[in-house]
């Protein structure tokens, strides 16, 4: 199985919805994976993650199957102070480097700023509703890999969602901490990251990345 993955086009927040310049890229990522043999595609039930994956649902006349568990997640704190630089999770590893401290710690969830926040619950939320979305696909959780449990895995999906869950995803998927990848993988908009996930029924398995990130399509936009 292949993994696309894909965030949402040049945002309006404040509308859940896609900018001018953002229904723009959508029909550019659109025509950049026309060719790529997707048969499924998925979305975050954000207005902003659908709209942007119906420009390629309507080339490839295929239905956008909604996910609520890949909805952007929450980064404030749960006191309601303010624990991160614009109460952003891409700042924190930047903290947590001027600090001497590592962005690698698989404790991260016990250190400021993520101990106070959010985020640790809605990470939970991604992961589990992600796992148990893979499992359906043929792919079941065991420890650090996946089991592949399934038959119909020979197919290529496209899922669009956000920076913030999608990071939680690639987190999960390689297994490393978050802080890490959230430092060193900034998504931009149209991004697209591609895995691969081996096949063969009743193999013990890991992700291997295609290509991370690739926004060559809207450099001209």
């Amino acid at each position: 199985m292949v993994i696309y993955f894909i965030r949402h086009g040049d945002p309006n927040y404040a509308h859940d919805s896609l900018t001018e310049l953002g229904h723009k890229q959508a029909a550019t990522v659109a025509q950049r994976l026309t060719d790529c043999g997707i048969s499924e595609i998925y979305a975050s039930s954000c207005g902003r993650a659908v709209l942007t994956a119906e420009y390629t649902a309507n080339l490839l006349n295929l239905p956008v199957t909604q996910l609520d568990f890949m909805r952007e997640i929450r980064w404030t704190s749960v006191s309601g102070e303010s624990i991160l630089e614009d109460g952003h999770l891409w700042f924190a590893a930047i903290a947590l480097a001027s600090q001497g401290k590592r962005i690698n710690n698989p404790n991260w969830r016990e250190d400021a700023p993520f101990a106070k926040s959010y985020i640790i619950e809605e990470a939970e939320r991604v992961v589990t509703g992600f796992d148990n979305w893979l499992a359906q696909l043929g792919y079941s959780r065991e420890g650090d890999y996946y089991r592949v449990t399934g038959t119909d895995t020979d197919k290529t999906i496209a899922l669009f969602s956000h920076g913030g869950s999608s990071s939680v995803v690639l987190s999960h998927l390689l297994n490393i901490p978050l802080p890490q990848i959230c430092g060193m993988f900034h998504p931009e908009v149209t991004g697209i990251t591609a895995m691969i996930l081996p096949d063969k029924p009743g193999q013990l398995i890991y992700p291997r990345i295609l290509f991370l990130n690739d926004a060559e399509h809207i450099k001209n936009l």
